[in-house]
């Protein structure tokens, strides 16, 4: 019919008439194509952001799912997708997944602010060490034997029952962030996992530090069952710490679950520089509690005190920590700089590490110098901290990858060598 109208009008126009017809129909079918275009990808998009945005359930809703699209545009019907809201609700499924975006940030700080706060309790735990504070509300847990406040209080009992109070405040902490976290998240999230796992480790923190004054390994006690629970506590200490970073850093960074590669033999070399890590770190408690026992005046009476025949096994074990710490710095900054020279590149995670490294010698070298003074140790200590904090978060990066982009990346991989799955 269209072709009948244009005859009709060419046979009244002239030459240049018609050519203007013509310029008029292709604009015109080259407009209704792009609309046409624009419209089906336009469907597209929201087809697939409603399936990749889809919420986590509703416990109290009578709906499995609920589905979110942040784009505007045209709404699939519910006869194509059985259990989409209907477009005239759509702007409360977008209130409520701003409402959870919201809640998941506030929640990733909180998750940091909770990291801080314990490394703050261990940092005081550590000055309760140095100062011979361990022993100053007796042997009675949890109450004080013994005034904390008043005129008549001591300044070993006000120490020691204030780390008593901030680890209480710790463990309420950490028990609110998993409430909030199982209240906000959906199942098979692992940073849901790390903050139970968490908890149960500050707990079992608790139940050591108990164990060290109700069997009275505090004060002046040099005997092995102190060094063994002093072992145990620490070693407890740094896999929270642990677990604490990685619940912040997941949420933080929208991770929710992951595989472990399958390079075996990258997994054993960062495993085995954390556990170098983590015997260093033990080693240099039981090397700060000798510091506290055995107080140097000069640094060659020292070294005297640690050579002749007759030292405590303390002692001893105090020079061990230097050693070891010196071959696990070398391993793990052999790890970093083989990584780093296998991508041709040096992240800012690995010089970070590196300057780390170097900071935590050169503190513990003047520490050995002037004799550990307190405020020195405590700073000794928050370096470590740090640094094992930045360790883990590190080597999780390199071992674990979100789950889903293994699979892909195996099957771009084999479309690449053109093999067969």
């Amino acid at each position: 019919m269209s072709r009948i109208l244009l005859q009709r009008l060419a046979s009244g126009v002239g030459a240049s008439g018609q050519r203007w017809i013509e310029e008029w129909k292709s604009a015109f079918w080259e407009i209704v194509r792009k609309a046409s275009t624009v419209d089906k990808a336009a469907r597209t998009d929201v087809t697939f952001n409603e399936r990749d945005e889809m919420q986590w359930s509703d416990h109290g809703s009578g709906s499995r799912h609920q589905r979110v699209s942040f784009i505007p545009g045209p709404q699939p019907s519910p006869g194509a997708c059985g259990d989409t809201p209907d477009s005239t609700v759509w702007p409360k499924t977008i209130l409520r997944s701003h409402s959870r975006a919201r809640g998941i940030s506030h929640l990733a700080r909180f998750a940091w602010a909770a990291l801080c706060w314990n490394v703050a309790v261990v940092l005081w735990g550590a000055y309760v060490r140095a100062t011979g504070s361990g022993a100053g509300c007796g042997n009675k847990w949890p109450l004080c034997d013994g005034d904390v406040v008043g005129a008549s209080a001591k300044a070993q009992t006000i120490v020691e029952f204030t780390h008593r109070i901030t680890s209480v405040i710790s463990l309420l902490i950490v028990t609110g962030l998993v409430v909030w976290y199982w209240r906000v998240t959906k199942k098979g999230d692992w940073a849901r996992y790390s903050a139970l796992l968490a908890a149960a480790l500050l707990a079992n923190e608790a139940l050591l530090g108990a164990a060290l004054v109700l069997l009275k390994h505090v004060g002046n006690d040099q005997s092995a069952g102190r060094i063994l629970f002093l072992c145990l506590h620490f070693g407890n200490t740094l896999l929270l710490l642990a677990t604490l970073s990685f619940t912040a850093a997941w949420l933080s960074n929208g991770s929710r679950s992951f595989t472990l590669i399958g390079k075996w033999r990258e997994v054993s070399s960062i495993g085995l520089g954390l556990l170098a890590t983590m015997v260093t770190g033990i080693t240099g408690a039981v090397a700060a509690l000798a510091d506290t026992l055995f107080p140097a005046t000069s640094l060659s009476s020292s070294l005297a005190q640690d050579l002749s025949s007759g030292t405590p096994a303390l002692l001893r074990v105090r020079l061990l920590h230097p050693a070891v710490a010196t071959v696990a710095a070398g391993y793990v900054l052999w790890v970093i700089l083989r990584f780093s020279i296998r991508r041709n590149r040096f992240s800012q995670s690995a010089i970070g590490l590196i300057m780390l490294f170097f900071v935590q010698v050169g503190i513990g070298m003047a520490n050995v110098l002037f004799l550990t003074p307190v405020w020195l140790q405590v700073a000794h200590l928050f370096v470590a901290d740090v640094l094992w904090v930045s360790l883990v978060l590190a080597s999780a990066d390199l071992i674990l990858e979100r789950a889903g982009i293994g699979r892909a990346n195996a099957l771009a991989s084999v479309v690449k060598t053109g093999q067969e799955p």
